[in-house]
């Protein structure tokens, strides 16, 4: 009997008209110095070059997938998760990057986790314009460190904004996901920190402060088109987090976290005219 051997990292990158970027963000997943990965490509029945494009890369690592129909958002992230086969586990937006060490420095820190008690990895992150330029770094702290989930909730809340980070710089677990069940994408804001806070209550999380990943901010881009909604999910996330008792947290943490989210909103209103204009 052939035994067939798995990968031991899954980068899934979840597809709706990503033309513009996709290539490059496919490339910088071929270009990790980790090569024990699959790439999958999970298009959600884009109308561009969107298949062209995945279909150009020539690599035996690529498995590209179409749905059935359009499922969305989340129904499409899900899609993803739900195909992946590696122990490791990274979705990775149609127009963000992986830095060519990425996977590597991520999957050692589980790699050396014989107890499996880390869930996810998460690192400092680049901000790019549409263009590639960079903009600002978004980082945690200035070492490597250890969070529990009860902490990075409570942090979460006084932030009002994701301190783990974007989906490019989070690299988690099999094991974990399969407790933690599928994202929620019931608010698509909010869908990567509720699904890292639900993975948490499974092991602890570990920061690696070395820039691995770069978030792109463009017309195109997820974030920018929900700015508007951005702090009343937030807050209404937070709400919810507290009710489920999934975290331990108070009124207060609730209010401080809506009223920040409200700040870091006008914040990134500003910084994506200044970075990609006035919206058309």
């Amino acid at each position: 009997m052939t035994t067939v051997r798995l990968p031991k990292v899954s980068v899934a990158i979840p597809v709706y008209n990503g033309e513009s970027h996709l290539a490059e963000t496919i490339d910088s997943v071929l270009a990790q110095s980790w090569d024990d990965f699959e790439l999958i490509i999970c298009d959600d029945r884009s109308t561009d070059g969107s298949l062209d494009v995945a279909a150009s890369r020539a690599d035996g690592r690529i498995r590209i997938l179409r749905n059935d129909r359009n499922l969305g958002f989340g129904g499409n992230w899900n899609r993803c998760l739900a195909a992946t086969q590696g122990s490791y586990i990274k979705i990775l937006p149609q127009d963000d990057l992986l830095h060519p060490d990425c996977l590597s420095k991520q999957a050692e820190v589980l790699e050396s986790d014989a107890a499996g008690e880390v869930a996810l990895v998460f690192c400092a992150r680049a901000i790019v314009g549409p263009s590639g330029k960079s903009h600002l770094t978004r980082r945690l702290s200035g070492k490597t460190a250890s969070y529990t989930g009860a902490g990075l909730a409570k942090l979460t809340a006084r932030k009002g904004t994701n301190p783990i980070g974007e989906p490019g710089a989070v690299l988690f677990r099999r094991t974990a996901a399969r407790a933690a069940g599928p994202f929620n994408g019931a608010r698509p804001f909010v869908i990567d920190i509720d699904y890292w806070l639900r993975l948490l209550k499974h092991g602890r999380a570990v920061y690696l402060p070395d820039v691995l990943a770069s978030f792109r901010v463009s017309r195109g881009s997820q974030s920018v088109r929900m700015v508007r909604h951005q702090a009343s999910e937030f807050r209404a996330f937070l709400t919810e987090m507290k009710d489920s008792g999934l975290y331990p947290l108070s009124n207060g943490d609730v209010t401080m976290g809506g009223l920040t989210a409200t700040l870091n909103g006008l914040g990134r209103s500003i910084f994506y005219r200044l970075t990609i204009g006035p919206a058309s």
